[in-house]
């Protein structure tokens, strides 16, 4: 890749909903954060990893295996923000938004993002893979970025009627996974919330209602994050260590 100076921001929650204290899950052998932190140190260009975090526990997790943690405001609405903070004692030039529950995440997907982030004529990178499964387009836990033939985003929506797709758009099942050129990540956390984006709680609106160019890059294997225990014994079979 060309010499884009970027760093992978992983921000890493120890509570959720459905699956409390997963980035610290361990069944196997290593913690769920860490499986995702050594994908990103894998990307090409040598990139800086850093944990963003709020939690004692999640921060003595990456000092016990070696990674780099920064703690950060217990604040923060989303994972954004908590790297929008981070970006103000980070240095790069882009940076990488990588959930700490995205563990089969491609790394050379991620090189590829930086560099399509560090372009003046991009506001923001993210990745998708083709929607393959009809009924996928109607899940509504299935995330869908509608892209057009040059590749940027047209909407994201939970639910897509195949009718509505724009002539030549593609349907791509959007991995929430992002790459931003220092200022325009600022410039995100600084707009406020949008309208759709609060109806359909989809973070990405608030750029697409503020006009913003938002590139869709192919992403080069389906990964899947980890929101429920299924999802965990998914990865865990995946990985060869499940039942």
């Amino acid at each position: 890749m060309s010499g884009v100076r970027y760093a992978v921001l992983i921000p890493a929650r120890h509570g959720s909903t459905r699956l409390p204290g997963k980035v610290l899950l361990d069944r196997s052998g290593k913690f769920l954060v860490q499986h995702v932190v050594e994908r990103a140190l894998e990307a090409p260009g040598n990139p800086r990893v850093v944990v963003l975090t709020d939690d004692d526990r999640v921060e003595a997790a990456v000092r016990s295996f070696g990674g780099e943690v920064l703690g950060t405001s217990p604040d923060h609405p989303s994972g954004t923000d908590r790297c929008a903070e981070a970006a103000g004692v980070v240095e790069a030039d882009v940076f990488v938004n990588l959930q700490a529950d995205e563990p089969l995440v491609d790394p050379g997907d991620l090189g590829l993002l930086a560099e399509a982030a560090a372009d003046e004529d991009t506001d923001l990178a993210t990745l998708g893979h083709p929607c393959t499964d009809e009924r996928a387009l109607t899940d509504p836990n299935a995330v869908k970025a509608i892209v057009g033939p040059d590749g940027f985003a047209l909407d994201f929506r939970r639910e897509v009627a195949r009718g509505a797709v724009p002539a030549g758009a593609e349907v791509l099942h959007h991995l929430g996974i992002y790459a931003w050129r220092r200022d325009r990540l600022l410039a995100f956390a600084a707009l406020p919330p949008s309208p759709r984006e609060r109806a359909e709680r989809l973070e990405q609106l608030r750029a697409v209602e503020d006009g913003w160019r938002i590139r869709v890059l192919v992403a080069r294997r389906p990964a899947f994050g980890i929101d429920t225990p299924e999802d965990y014994e998914a990865f865990l079979r995946e990985i060869g260590r499940g039942d």
